[in-house]
């Protein structure tokens, strides 16, 4: 099973203004895929994004960390931006596949900024705000996403897992 982290991006929701349903779905999307180990919820604060995105890759060493919020064109969204600071590696297949089935839904999907990349031996994937928006974008990735930590992680594929991961 992969070990989990979500971290809740949202001004709204750390101000008590709004409830973080997008993580609810996450969890709710990834129960057969792995375990939520830690969750965080952060108002969208570059630096404090930062500081938790590091703490769950390099303390709590989670294989994936799925962001949601903050992906936009507001300028308070700066999800991507601090994922980008603290990336090793950019991982642009993921969300490049995300949008393209996201367009499909809602012409809106391309004004949408999120990147995925890899810190050390973790996945970060930055998904919307909104629990539509990661519903559509989970739906995409959710098979493969068991192969990717395998191979993050230095694992070889057998037929089976690679047979999964082509599923839809």
């Amino acid at each position: 099973m992969i070990r989990i982290a979500i971290l809740t991006a949202s001004d709204r929701c750390s101000r008590g203004e709004s409830e973080d349903t997008s993580s609810l779905v996450i969890r709710e999307m990834l129960k057969e895929v792995g375990e939520v180990v830690f969750y965080a919820l952060v108002p969208d604060e570059k630096d404090m994004i930062i500081e938790k995105l590091k703490y769950f890759c390099d303390e709590l060493k989670v294989d994936l960390v799925l962001t949601t919020g903050g992906t936009g064109f507001s300028p308070r969204d700066v999800t991507p931006e601090a994922t980008k600071s603290v990336i090793d590696r950019e991982v642009p297949g993921i969300p490049e596949a995300m949008r393209v089935f996201s367009h499909k839904k809602s012409k809106l999907s391309i004004l949408s900024r999120e990147i995925a990349g890899i810190r050390k031996s973790t996945l970060i994937i930055n998904l919307p705000g909104s629990p539509k928006g990661v519903r559509e974008n989970l739906e995409v990735i959710v098979n493969q996403l068991p192969c990717a930590v395998k191979v993050l992680k230095g694992e070889k594929l057998k037929a089976d897992d690679a047979k999964k991961c082509e599923e839809e």
